[in-house]
């Protein structure tokens, strides 16, 4: 007898579960599952007739559809979505029932009432990138339901899900907005969801001491405060940057935590007087503004450390309490001998933060006076080191090569110093990646996550080494990590995921990130020429091309007509791609744009 043909059928797969279900059942196991119930019965059953779905089968808090049509899976995905919303309302919020949804188009095998096959399994890798309350789809999905429906989408680029051979394209809906693929990210006054873990944002603490010259000094309390907190791999932190940028403008610390999508924001004040200091800091819930902690230090400036420490581990308590105390191990920063050296590495570090050629210099020269006060003050010599990798990096001196040199020694003395510090195996990683040591340098870098995982500065590195490795997939799925840490700062980023994703040969959506990148850039320009050339747009090649080479007479002082070479060198100290036929890839698509020879 001929084996029976198994039957197959081309649908719309919905896969959703509950986010932190074993938590909820942990507190609460009978009050977890009827509300569960509940769900089910009087939200997914109806609205999955009401849009002509199936439910296939319920997996303890999972459950997956089937649809005939990707319009109506997508539509009832955000209708649920938007209902739970309404029925949280009155649910406290450790309490409430949250899904997310993955929906993708495939080729199903039937077995009884029962699918089978890769697009199922991708359904159910989408679900686990979305957001809580959130959807994500299948490029096949997009192409399905663009133009039909009126949602907006962002493209979160090819995502390598496990267990699928090959990468997807991935869409997250934005149910109450217009398609924003192209509009860029991190847009003031952009809300962005609360993740599935405690998370806060710390704002710059205020200079009380009457003396704009100290500003230097209740920033410094601030920024440590943050390098505390982002070592808990149990929350999310955001970075110092842009908490700056979601402060100037918002009128209340609600509008912050809206825009920055966290839970918390911490808020404080520094009066120095002498040799002594008060800190005051206060954690407060950003959905209601109502103050959860409060306390004043008075110390001498040599305790400084300590109050730091005690201000980040109340802060870790309250927003962490279920966090074990045995797994709370720590990198504690090493004290420094003098505390004048310590004065001298914020006041560097202010200066840093003007990211000017003066700015640098004068950084510079508080970092080596704190040297010559501490010699074993290994925080001293990464900044430093970061002090000359910046030098290098923007061209402000005629012995680049030289900064360099400098930059990888000093952040290997750091590292030898201390190797629990990690903003010296971050200076040492970009040094070493400058170097094209692409190997040590991804060793590095992840040396430095480790010690500090939710750190903006170490992702954004970790992310170029991948895309200079030519590993779009993880470059991307990095920066968005990135992103998420620091959104008001995301052009480093999407220069490296836009050059990943060129010399992945994967264009259009080159195209797509480089164009997110707000302002005239010359790095944006140049990627766009090459993308478009590629492409066989010459047209729009040609006019990306004479945009990159206006702004290189400006952004490289090159003399008049030597624009093309001055391009061609800038390009070549920006990207140290470790195999040498990408940067060849990338002159390619400039030549063909029209970039002079």
């Amino acid at each position: 007898m001929a084996e029976e043909r198994a039957q197959r059928r081309l649908a719309a797969i919905v896969a959703a579960d509950v986010v932190g279900y074993s938590r909820l059942m942990g507190e609460d196991e009978t009050g977890t599952l009827a509300a569960l119930k509940a769900h089910r019965k009087e939200l997914i059953e109806p609205k999955s007739a009401e849009y002509h779905g199936r439910i296939v089968k319920l997996i303890g808090d999972g459950t997956l559809m089937e649809f005939g049509s990707a319009v109506d899976a997508v539509l009832f995905a955000v209708d649920v979505q938007r209902a739970i919303v309404g029925r949280n309302a009155e649910v406290p919020e450790d309490r409430r029932i949250t899904y997310r949804i993955g929906i993708n188009i495939g080729d199903i095998i039937i077995d009884g009432d029962d699918i089978y096959g890769d697009g199922v399994n991708v359904a159910a890798r989408l679900e686990g990138l979305a957001d809580p309350g959130g959807v994500c789809v299948s490029r096949t999905v997009y192409d399905h339901i663009k133009g039909k429906v009126d949602l907006g989408f962002e493209d979160l680029g090819e995502q390598k899900v496990k267990n699928i051979r090959e990468p997807v394209q991935v869409y997250r809906v934005k149910p109450d907005d217009t398609d924003t693929q192209s509009v860029a990210l991190g847009t003031v006054g952009e809300a962005l969801p609360l993740p599935d873990k405690p998370s806060v944002a710390v704002l710059p603490f205020v200079n009380m001491s009457g003396d704009p010259e100290q500003e230097y000094f209740s920033d410094g309390i601030s920024e440590n405060i943050i390098t505390g907190l982002t070592r808990f791999r149990e929350l999310l932190v955001i970075a110092g940057k842009s908490s700056v940028v979601a402060r100037d403008g918002a009128t209340d610390v609600q509008e912050i935590g809206h825009r920055l999508g966290v839970a918390h924001i911490v808020e404080g004040s520094v009066r120095k007087a002498g040799n002594r200091v008060r800190v005051t800091a206060q954690l407060i819930d950003a959905a209601s503004g109502h103050r959860v902690w409060a306390e004043h230090y008075d110390r001498d400036l040599d305790d400084i450390f300590a109050v730091q420490d005690e201000i980040t581990d109340i802060i870790v308590a309250t927003l962490a309490g279920r966090i074990e105390e045995a797994g709370r191990q720590r990198a504690a920063q090493k004290p420094v001998k003098d505390m004048v050296s310590y004065d001298y590495l914020l006041r560097g570090r202010q200066c840093m933060k003007r990211a000017t050629k003066d700015g640098m210099l004068e950084a510079r020269r508080y970092f080596e006076r704190a040297l010559e006060l501490d010699p074993e003050f290994a925080t001293a010599y990464a900044n430093l080191a970061l002090s000359f990798m910046y030098e290098y990096e923007s061209d402000w001196t005629d012995t680049r090569l030289e900064a360099l040199g400098h930059a990888y020694n000093l952040a290997e003395k750091a590292v030898a110093l201390d190797r629990d510090n990690s903003i010296a195996w971050l200076a040492l990683a970009w040094a070493q990646m400058s170097r094209d040591q692409h190997d040590l340098a991804n060793v590095a870098i992840d040396r430095a996550i480790a010690l500090n995982p939710n750190d903006y500065d170490n992702l954004c590195i970790k992310g170029w080494c991948l895309a200079l490795s030519g590993d779009p997939a993880e470059c991307i799925t990095c920066m968005n990590e990135a992103i998420r840490i620091n959104p008001f700062a995301p052009v480093d980023c999407l220069i490296a995921m836009g050059i990943a994703e060129y010399t992945a040969r994967h264009y259009e959506a080159g195209i797509e990130t480089f164009g997110k990148i707000t302002g005239a850039a010359l790095l944006k320009y140049a990627c766009l020429a090459a993308c478009y050339a590629q492409l066989g747009r010459d047209g729009e090649a040609r006019a990306a091309s004479a945009e990159a080479l206006e702004l290189a007479k400006t952004e490289l002082a090159a003399q008049s007509g030597a624009e093309a070479e001055g391009l061609r060198t800038y390009l070549a100290a920006m990207f140290h791609f470790q195999d040498p036929t990408s940067f060849e890839h990338l002159l390619d698509g400039l030549r063909k744009a029209g970039l002079p020879e």
